[in-house]
Order: structure tokens, then sequence, then C-alpha cells
């Protein structure tokens, strides 16, 4: 018996079957689109600093590439710079939290009660810094901590303190960045959980207010366990990408000093790559950074999967 070519055989195949066949491959066509985005945008440049990252190479195209294998993990790991910019990194992290996920919740929990207009106005004036520009609110920053002519200053001198140097004074800079990048990034976390506190079930609220519940305790069993997966979130968040968030700042009002006082791990890997032009360096750095917050996201994740709580 001769064998029929692929293609009269589907054609000559139930309509059932060329029904099953189609239902079968028409939701890997949907997110091909996706999917070849993603490779081309994400996991091939990773895999190509994963590659640069074993060369030397100062970024021209008329020099060559020359193979130094683990010598330039074994430089990064050696510099004071790299460990310097590890403990800004955690720190800003640290600062980070109360004012991006800590007030923001309280903010949106204790206006949820207040009159639908005023909730509105609390909540838009909490998220226009959200949408400034980073380095036009870099600038503006810039003109209000001015340490002679300043806003800030000029109010410190009425209250009868001294002029601060916020952005030149190493006990001062880096906690500063923090402060205007919490600014920025308030408006978008109240937003997040001011959506999933109005999404909270009413009935909940008031069983609890009939059977004699007070704000607090309704806050404390009903809202911030229902809330906690969101909580989570934002903290995954800000822990990953909250030195990231800051670079804009770093790079318009300090560049990174007094004294390497505000340069963190995603500041020292441009430096290295737009600055110093050695790419092998900074895709070192940029492998070393992906598997150290691969390996924190991992956690996080998991974290988030044990002590999220859903209300079914």
């Amino acid at each position: 018996m001769t064998d029929l070519p692929l293609s009269h055989a589907v054609a000559g195949a139930p309509p059932r079957l060329r029904t099953w066949r189609v239902h079968r491959i028409a939701p890997w066509l949907y997110i091909l689109p996706a999917t070849v985005t993603f490779l081309t945008w994400v996991y091939e440049p990773l895999c190509r600093a994963v590659w640069l990252s074993f060369f030397d190479w100062n970024m021209l195209p008329t020099s060559e590439k020359t193979l130094v294998g683990w010598e330039n993990y074994r430089n990064i790991l050696g510099l004071d710079q790299l460990w310097q910019a590890a403990a800004n990194t955690g720190l800003s992290i640290v600062g980070l939290l109360p004012v991006a996920v800590a007030l923001p919740l309280a903010i949106a929990i204790y206006t949820e009660d207040l009159p639908r207009r005023a909730r509105n106005l609390y909540r838009a004036l909490i998220f226009v810094p959200m949408i400034i520009a980073p380095v036009v609110a870099a600038t503006v920053w810039r003109w209000l901590l001015d340490p002679g002519h300043g806003i800030v200053n000029l109010g410190l001198q009425a209250l009868g303190f001294s002029p601060i140097d916020f952005l030149n004074d190493p006990r001062y800079a880096l906690w500063t960045i923090i402060g205007i990048t919490g600014w920025k990034l308030m408006g978008f976390s109240t937003l997040i959980f001011s959506a999933a506190n109005a999404n909270i079930n009413p009935s909940l609220i008031e069983a609890a207010r009939m059977d004699g519940a007070t704000h607090w305790a309704i806050v404390r069993d009903i809202r911030l366990p229902l809330l906690s997966s969101n909580v989570l979130f934002l903290t995954m968040m800000t822990i990953l990408l909250g030195a990231q968030w800051s670079f804009a700042y770093i790079n318009v009002l300090t560049q990174g000093g007094p004294l390497g006082a505000t340069t963190n791990l995603y500041y020292l890997l441009w430096d290295f790559g737009f600055s110093s032009l050695s790419v092998g360096w900074a895709s070192a750095s940029a492998v070393l950074l992906f598997a150290m917050f691969g390996a924190i996201a991992f956690v996080l994740l998991r974290l988030i999967d044990r002590y999220s709580f859903h209300d079914n």
C-alpha cells in the first residue's frame, strides 16, 4: 500500500480530528510573538553577558576580544569598591522598605473610611510624584536641597539649625537618595494597596462590626491578613528593584559620591560599562548581580506562596 503525503493525510482526516489538531496548535501560535520577544530581549542579552564576562574588551569594534577566563570575576570580587556598593545597596533596601511598603499600607488602610472625594484627593496627591520624570524630579530636589538657597535649608535655618549639605556630605547623601526614591515610589505602592483594600469583601467588615470588633481589630484580623500577598509582593519588588529605581537620582545628583557613599551595585555596573568601557568587568558584575538577586527572588517567591492568605 502506497503511503500518502502528510498534507493528504491531514486533509483526509475526520473533521473532529482536524479540529482537535487546530485547537492543540493554536495556543502555541498565540504565545509565539511574546516568546520570540522574550527570547530576543531577555535571554539573548543574558547569554551574551555571560559570554562577554570571560573576555577583556573595550567595546570598540576595531579592538579584539581577549579571553581572560575567570580573571574578571576574581578582580571584581577583590575590589573594596564592590563591597562598599553592596553595603550601600543593602542599606538602601532597608531604608526603602518603610517608605515603599509600611507607610503606603498605613495610608491605604486609614484613608479607606474617608469620604470618597477626600480619599481620592489624598491618593491623587500621593500618586503625583510617580508620574514625574526621574531626571526632572532630581533637578527639582537639587534646587530644594541647595545648602545656600534651597527651601529645605532655609526652613532649617528659620528653626535655628545649621544648613546641611545633603548631597555632598557622606553622612547624609545616601539617606537623601533613599528619601527621594521612597517619595517617588510611595504613590505606586499606595495605589496597589488601595486597590487591594477596596477589593476586600465588605460583608466581612460589617460582620466584624456587628460582633463588636474595634477598628484596630478589623485592621489586624481582616485587612492585614487579606493584604498579606500584596505586602509580600511589594516587599519583594523593593528588595529586588529598590537599588535600580534609585539609579537616576544617583546619576543626576551625586554620581556615586561623595567618596562612594551613594554608589550601589547597579551604578557600579553602569560605571564599569560606560565610564571605564570595560565590557568584561561590566558583564561579570551583571552576571554576579543576576545570580545573587535570582537566588533572593527564589526564596522570596517561596515565602509568598507559603505565607500569603487569600479570601476564597
